[in-house]
């Protein structure tokens, strides 16, 4: 059995210590408002509803979603957990004053999400998929969708989706064959099939309201010829409420290898009427205000998948007995010595850690940049925090869905042949982790996303902001007071300025390469990604070691959970970060290891 525990004590050190995110606040909208003591009580209270609501149908939900005669039913206890989530305000956290919402910065509810995932990531995924819907008609909406739809997605009574693909396309939308034809009401009727829709029918809400891409006719071919549009199951009537059913219809589930509670739909739109947001054929821009709140909420789950797996793990760890310590006899009185004292299984436990620790670290500052974007208080921040975030994001995704998946991983290894069989729970963390690597697009796609856009095409100009600030950081740690612990954290510092200057020699050599074999950005993109991650994270676990080292000298905090923080940044450093070395050397290598190889001896 699972019992989850949600991570607060991590949280509270991150937002008030090591971000120090009331500073961020002050930056948005009403931010003065939101108080470290007003941020604690929201982590304790949403902590108890995922330990108490959410991880007890945890595995029982993974029997899965029923689908009949068109529609979804959710597993048992799904729709009072849901209920219970919308009648405490949950779902209108970081909505907007003006349509029912709290008007919280977007951090805290991603800090939340984290852990509604951790305590069962297939009914995160209900609430999840509204809030890209909420942020998409909040930046492109016109004022009659706001006033109609907002206050019903805000509220939770409405839950919203995104439809993109199609089953012969996958990530290159451009081919996308979902049409829109123009109606004399100024609506349209969109007809086409959509695939692998998360939530995209089921029995938890009034309504749902689909943002689905289709094209217009005559539009341009690519991209270019996307619109986008707002497509109601049942169209609102003039009082706000859910009317008459629209010609949108789940044609069947998917038989899924994880996440069996959230029903992944195929979606059939027969002339369904459908309104356009934003201006025509601009679908792919505005649609990218949806991903990004995707992707980070993504990147979130992979942190959520490792935290899961590492509380799962370190229990039945500290119980099972079996052999005895290679340094000595551990449990005197017992036969054998729990597994936790044998090195390998210490390894395993704190690469989990070391990676939900420092993964949470990381998506708790790219969260600073998610608020100024979203409620800045001015245009230029808030332009400014658009392309901070943008540079972060692929790298979140990509980097701590592959790391959460691993740690899953791990975490079934520990459990041994325990791990391979249903009662433990540790394989249904493995399975439903797989996904975040592949939805919201591959970790292949956030590569090219992270050296094609965001780094060439930007013309380095992220990167250095970014590599800029941690070489500050590191600066300015030298002239600091020397004590019991300045050696190892100074050697910690020596090893992320070497890194950090190295990633932006990478980044160079990369786009140098390019200009002789066009093939090279695609064979290095991966493996720069995961470099990135790596110095990412190096620079999170320094500043949280910093902090913790700061804390202790001082007397304050909880002195065991902070000693913890500095065993695991050692860790990290020692035996976790080398792996960034080997995924320089990798990028490095000329293509022809990957390309010369004819098709035919495939």
């Amino acid at each position: 059995m699972i019992n989850y525990r949600a991570p607060l004590e991590d949280l509270d050190f991150l937002f008030h210590d090591v971000m120090k995110m009331q500073e961020n606040f002050l930056q948005v909208r009403e931010g003065e408002v939101v108080t470290p003591d007003v941020v604690t009580s929201i982590f304790m209270e949403a902590g108890k509803f995922c330990e108490s609501e959410l991880s007890p149908i945890y595995q029982t939900g993974d029997l899965g979603c029923v689908w009949q005669d068109g529609n979804v039913t959710t597993p048992e206890g799904f729709r009072e957990a849901y209920s219970a989530f919308i009648a405490a305000g949950w779902t209108s956290l970081s909505g907007d004053p003006a349509y029912g919402g709290q008007g919280l910065p977007s951090s805290i509810m991603i800090a939340i999400n984290e852990m509604l995932a951790g305590a069962n990531w297939a009914w995160s995924m209900y609430p999840g998929l509204s809030e890209g819907a909420i942020a998409t008609l909040e930046a492109h909406g016109s004022a009659e969708q706001k006033e109609e739809y907002l206050h019903k997605l805000i509220s939770g009574r409405w839950s919203g989706t995104m439809c993109l693909t199609e089953s012969h396309c996958g990530t290159d939308l451009a081919q996308i064959k979902t049409r829109a034809e123009p109606v004399d009401d100024g609506s349209y009727l969109v007809t086409g099939t959509k695939i692998y829709i998360s939530a995209g029918d089921h029995d938890l809400t009034e309504n749902i309201v689909h943002i689905v891409l289709a094209k217009l006719p005559n539009s341009p071919k690519g991209t270019k010829g996307i619109s986008l549009f707002l497509i109601p199951k049942f169209l609102p009537t003039a009082n706000g409420t859910a009317g008459v059913r629209n010609n949108v219809n789940c044609g069947s589930i998917e038989k899924k290898m994880g996440i069996h509670g959230s029903a992944t739909c195929v979606l059939h739109f027969d002339g369904a009427k459908g309104f356009l947001v934003g201006n025509p054929h601009e679908g792919m821009s505005a649609m990218f205000t949806y991903m990004n709140v995707a992707r980070i909420g993504t990147a979130a789950q992979g942190v959520a998948a490792a935290e899961l797996s590492y509380q799962t793990a370190a229990a039945y760890a500290k119980d099972r007995l079996a052999m005895r310590s290679i340094s000595g006899i551990k449990n005197i009185d017992g036969p054998a010595d729990p597994i936790i004292v044998h090195p390998d299984v210490r390894r395993m436990l704190l690469t989990q850690r070391a990676i939900a620790e420092g993964g949470r670290a990381m998506v708790v500052y790219a969260s600073q940049f998610a608020d100024v974007y979203r409620a800045g208080i001015t245009e230029v921040s808030r332009m400014e925090a658009e392309s901070r975030l943008g540079f972060c994001t692929p790298i979140l995704k990509g980097f701590l869905t592959e790391q959460g998946f691993m740690c899953a991983s791990l975490g079934v290894q520990v459990f041994g042949g325990h791990g391979y069989v249903k009662e433990w729970g540790a394989e249904q963390i493995l399975r439903d982790s797989r996904i975040a690597m592949l939805y919201e697009g591959t970790t292949g796609i956030q590569a090219l996303d992270l050296i094609g856009r965001k780094v060439l095409l930007d013309e380095f100009s992220q990167l250095k902001v970014f590599t800029r600030e941690i070489l500050a950081f590191c600066a300015e740690f030298l002239p600091w007071k020397r004590n019991q612990y300045t050696f190892k954290m100074f050697r910690k510092i020596l090893v992320l300025a070497r890194l950090t200057i190295r990633w932006r020699y990478l980044a160079i050599r990369i786009g140098l390469r390019a200009k002789r074999d066009a093939d090279y950005v695609g064979a290095a993109s991966v493996d720069f990604l995961m470099y990135s991650g790596y110095v990412y994270m190096a620079y999170m676990w320094s500043k949280m070691s910093l902090e913790a080292h700061k804390k202790l000298s001082l007397c304050q905090g909880n002195r065991q959970f902070l000693q913890a923080k500095l065993h695991t940044s050692d860790f990290f450093f020692a035996r976790v970060l080398p792996m960034a070395d080997s995924h320089s050397r990798s990028l490095m290598a000329c293509t022809g290891s990957l390309m010369n190889m004819p098709e035919s001896s495939f």
